[in-house]
């Protein structure tokens, strides 16, 4: 991992996480609402990692991580050409997200983005079934798509702010992260 003591790294990343929840929260509401996630929120978050993670790890682990993000967005742009349900905004936050991810964690973020996939999808067309909740948000394009329930564009946005917020819990907080090495340990 790093050459960091443990109690460093989860110091660290709790730092990441007050950080970037501002952010990842802007990103989330504004992908539900206009299906976009703003280019400033990528930049922000990437500026984050700039500037917070220069300043928090050794510069080699740090200047490692970068690429990290080149292979993320260049995943991510094929997927999004190949027309997988993955957006030129969506690519651009997995990208902006990845230097945060320890390479060695890749099989906690797979999980977690496939848990909080499927769960963003449920929940978004729930919600969306209900007409209280139309009303009372009847500009947010993500309510307005088609009507098959899995074929249909939804935001996307959504399961990958939530896999990052919890992957950045996941290396800072000990009982979240004793508590998903049980799981996979299974």
């Amino acid at each position: 991992m790093l050459n960091m003591p443990v109690e460093d790294i989860q110091r660290a990343y709790l730092i990441l996480l007050a950080l970037t929840l501002p952010i990842s929260l802007w990103a989330f509401f504004s992908d539900l609402k206009h299906m976009k996630i703003p280019n400033r929120a990528v930049y922000a978050l990437a500026g984050v990692w700039l500037v917070a993670g220069a300043l928090l790890f050794p510069l080699d682990a740090w200047a490692w991580r970068w690429v990290n993000a080149v292979v993320v967005y260049f995943v991510g742009y094929i997927l999004f050409a190949l027309r997988a349900p993955v957006g030129p905004g969506d690519a651009k936050f997995a990208a902006a997200a990845a230097p945060f991810v320890f390479p060695n964690h890749l099989g906690v973020i797979l999980v977690s983005l496939s848990v909080f996939a499927i769960a963003a999808l449920i929940a978004h067309r729930t919600l969306r079934a209900i007409p209280a909740v139309v009303r009372a948000t009847p500009d947010w394009a993500s309510w307005k798509r088609g009507k098959n329930w899995l074929t249909e564009k939804f935001p996307f946005g959504l399961a990958l702010v939530a896999t990052f917020v919890f992957y950045l819990s996941f290396v800072a907080l000990p009982p979240v992260h004793g508590w998903v090495a049980s799981l996979m340990s299974r």
